[in-house]
């Protein structure tokens, strides 16, 4: 008769769970291997340092724990922060404070949905440390009308009106050459086009007539549409706008030569595109703050990379699309779980403002 599988966390005592605790987060906050001297200092728990050696070599032994030297202190491994991460933690809060500044930041830049989605990413990356990831909405709804409206020199702003009353506003770089008549003449073609149709329905078709000439469209005003299709919501991953700000923010973490390389794999992760959307894409399939701790996912197998998603919705509470921040395995998981799940719930009231306009 198969027996419950027992969970790492029910097979430690309240010692060896307040040792690993206390040892899990001495590492995150300084990056190091804990020694058992450190701990015996830290911890509540009155133990000598030869104490709390056994115990370490316990958890080391169940896999939690890892030495990266024979005579250097412990830390986590993958498998102990996911145990970590889902057992000990105590996630807090953000404060009022940092409530309003959120809110401030995306209220005041986010008048478009491409510039609410460059913000997110840049205040992720600013607030947390690590480099902001943001992954564009799809949007599911036909489309009745497309206008391109010129608001400077070399910027165009295109209203896309769907089907289910909502609008949506991509600031976009006017081609060269771009005159009046070739805006309106983009607007009429894609509003005859894509009415009754969704984006990616029709993407083929609409590039497929450009590529044979016979769409009747001057240079510009196709150089305008092409654009604007590669860069929209929605369609497969090659097409989907992936934002990801805050690289440099990831170099801070490097303390050594090891640390070097995996920062060059994870720039290499980065560049993977169809992988990173997939990634941030599973954080769509259900509400909450998803974690993805280095190896667990393929992608990051060599990084030792975490990343920290979260959905956002529409005004109709439908899951769009995500966001989030990569670092590395000791990034401040308690401080930045919160800080993701409430810039995806000001994004999405963003998003609810934007589609009344």
């Amino acid at each position: 008769m198969a027996t419950a599988k027992t969970s790492p966390l029910a097979a430690l005592d309240e010692r060896s769970r307040q040792i690993f605790r206390d040892l899990v987060e001495t590492y995150l906050e300084s990056g190091e291997p804990v020694g058992s001297r450190t701990l015996a200092r830290r911890s509540k728990t009155g133990l000598s340092p030869a104490s709390i050696r056994n115990t370490m070599a316990d958890l080391a032994a169940m896999g939690l724990l890892s030495a990266p030297h024979v005579s250097a202190g412990r830390m986590p491994t993958e498998a102990g922060l996911r145990l970590f991460v889902d057992g000990l933690l105590q996630v807090g809060d953000l404060s009022p404070l940092e409530r309003r500044d959120i809110d401030r930041r995306m209220h005041g830049h986010g008048t478009t949905l491409e510039e609410a989605l460059n913000e997110a990413s840049s205040l992720l990356s600013g607030l947390a440390g690590g480099a902001g990831l943001v992954l564009a909405p799809t949007h599911e709804s036909t489309l009745r009308h497309v206008e391109f409206v010129p608001i400077s020199a070399d910027q165009t702003l295109a209203v896309l009106v769907y089907e289910d009353g909502s609008v949506e506003n991509r600031l976009m770089r006017t081609p060269p050459g771009t005159t009046p008549s070739a805006l309106a003449e983009a607007g009429n073609y894609l509003s005859a086009h894509l009415a009754g149709r969704t984006l990616e329905q029709a993407r083929e078709d609409i590039l497929q007539d450009i590529a044979a000439h016979t769409s009747a469209l001057d240079e510009a005003a196709q150089g305008l549409i092409t654009s604007g299709l590669a860069k929209w919501g929605g369609g497969d991953d090659d097409n989907r706008m992936l934002i990801v700000r805050g690289r440099s923010n990831l170099l801070d973490t490097v303390e050594a030569e090891a640390d070097l390389e995996r920062i060059g794999y994870l720039f290499d992760d980065l560049e993977r595109k169809k992988d990173m959307v997939a990634l941030m894409d599973r954080a769509r399939e259900a509400p909450g703050v998803k974690i993805f701790i280095g190896s667990e996912n393929a992608l990051f197998s060599l990084s030792g990379s975490s990343v920290i998603v979260a959905p956002y919705m529409d005004s109709e509470k439908r899951v769009i699309g995500a966001l989030g921040v990569i670092g590395p395995t000791r990034i401040n998981y308690a401080r930045v779980i919160p800080m993701v799940d409430y810039t995806a719930s000001a994004v999405g009231h963003v998003l609810d403002r934007l589609s009344k306009k």
